[in-house]
C-alpha cells in the first residue's frame, strides 16, 4: 500500500530524533523532543487549492523543516508518516 497526497498535500517521513544531546547526555524516551526534520515521500499535484492556483515547490528526496503542529500522524506497514499542506513547510534543507 502506498500514500498518494491529494492537492496541495505532502507526505513527509520524519527524520530519528537525537538520543543524545551535543554534550553527551543520553535522553530517556519521553524527553526526546521530535524534530521537525522530515523527508518527502509523495508530492500531492497542486492545482486550484481554495480558488487560488498551487504549484508544487517540494519534490520527493527533499528533506524539509515543517510547522511543529501541523499535518496528520498516519501509520501504514508499521512506517509513520506525515501529511501536511506545502504551505505548513518552512523550508527546504539544501
Amino acid at each position: 500500500m502506498s500514500l498518494k497526497p491529494l492537492g496541495d498535500r505532502v507526505v513527509l517521513k520524519q527524520l530519528v530524533a537525537e538520543e543524545t544531546t551535543k554534550s553527551g547526555i543520553v535522553l530517556p524516551g519521553q524527553n526526546k523532543e521530535k524534530p521537525q526534520q522530515a523527508e518527502v515521500v509523495a508530492v500531492g499535484p497542486g492545482g486550484v487549492v481554495d480558488g487560488k492556483e498551487v504549484k508544487m515547490e517540494v519534490k520527493v528526496g527533499d528533506q524539509v523543516i515543517y510547522s511543529k503542529y501541523s499535518g496528520t500522524e498516519v501509520k501504514l506497514d508499521d512506517e509513520e508518516y506525515i501529511i501536511v499542506k506545502q504551505s505548513d513547510i518552512l523550508a527546504i534543507i539544501q
